[in-house]
């Protein structure tokens, strides 16, 4: 069975909490990513940042994204998926929680991201349209 580490993107670059939005959003510029892993000083993951979080929640709050911070964005614990946990755990969790990313843990290290693209080039097609029809419901 295929595992979250065998589809993951690997090396998920992370986003300090204490680091403000405009540093995320140029941070997701120059990686060409819509979502960073926010971990703290601990580097432990906090939540997960995301391009519409930053127009939502920042922009469309009229809140400044020069001092307000990831980890102001990060709410309650992050939904994850482990290392080595199986296609069908990726799945059922990504419907259940209806998120389009899941950070990957190994321990309490984050060492990638399965994104709904990553399920897509990797599993087969009626798995991938009852992720997308979970998603879109």
């Amino acid at each position: 069975m295929t595992t979250a580490r065998e589809i993951m993107t690997p090396d998920a670059t992370c986003i300090g909490a204490a680091d403000s939005i405009l540093d995320a959003a140029k941070k997701m510029t120059d990686l060409g990513v819509g979502a960073l892993p926010i971990c703290g000083t601990d580097q432990r993951l906090k939540g997960m940042l995301t391009d519409r979080d930053i127009v939502v929640k920042v922009l469309g709050a009229g809140k400044d994204p020069a001092t307000c911070t990831a980890g102001e964005l990060a709410q309650g614990e992050a939904v994850t998926i482990g290392a080595d946990d199986d296609a069908a755990e990726i799945l059922r969790t990504m419907s259940a929680h209806k998120v389009r990313r899941l950070p990957v843990i190994d321990g309490h290290t984050l060492v990638g991201v399965v994104a709904q693209a990553d399920v897509a080039r990797a599993l087969p097609d009626p798995q991938v349209g009852e992720l997308l029809e979970a998603l879109s419901s």
